[in-house]
Formats: C-alpha cells, structure tokens, sequence
C-alpha cells in the first residue's frame, strides 16, 4: 500500500485542508510556496496517465473549492502533476501540487536536458 493510501486510511497522520466522500486535500510536508498543498484522489490511481475522464472533472471542481478556501482562487496559482518517472513523479498515486501564496518564478528544465531532446 502506498504513503497516500495510508494517509487516506488514517494510517499515517497529515494537516488536512479539505476533504470531500472521493478526494482529500492536506499541506505537503517539504512546501515549495507559502501555500502547498497535495490534492489526491481517495481510491489509488498510479499516475495521471491512468485517470479516467469522470474523476478529472471531479478533481478539478475540488480543486477548485480548495484554492478558493485557501484564498488563492483569485489570486493565482500553479498546479502540477508529475507523471511517471521521468516526469519527477515520486510517489504513485495520483496527486496533484497546489501552489500559491506568493507570486512564483518558474524555473525551467537545465539547458543540458534542453538540447538533448
């Protein structure tokens, strides 16, 4: 079972910001911004590559509801999702990273990576 199944079984404790009966939204132990938050489905997903169409649309209303609670609905944000290993993503379930609170730089993949595509 992964970290995130046990955090939504209530096997590992987190700081839970929202939570609706399919998705549960809990600030990232290591933030990157001010406001970072990981939103994930409840049931395991591995990877965005895998989600259905049905749980997208629903993750983006709650999403939503979170950026809103958090007050950065009208300010602004980033969202990401890593997918798979050479998209950076380290843990596989789902989820996606929820950034705000500050105005954000966006730092670019190195150059070396760059010109070897």
């Amino acid at each position: 079972m992964c970290i995130f199944c046990k955090i939504v079984n209530g096997e590992i404790p987190n700081n839970t910001v929202h939570e609706s009966e399919h998705f549960l939204a809990f600030h990232d132990l290591h933030p990157k911004a001010p406001i970072h938050i990981l939103i994930i489905p409840k049931q395991h997903v591995d990877c965005f590559q895998d989600v259905t169409a049905e749980t997208m649309g629903a993750i983006t209303e709650f999403t939503q509801e979170v950026a809103t609670k958090v007050g950065i609905d009208k300010t602004g944000y980033r969202l990401i999702t890593n997918n798979g290993s050479d998209g950076g993503q380290e843990v596989n379930h789902l989820h996606f990273h929820l950034l705000g609170g500050a105005k954000l730089v966006w730092d670019h993949t190195h150059e070396d990576a760059h010109r070897s595509l």
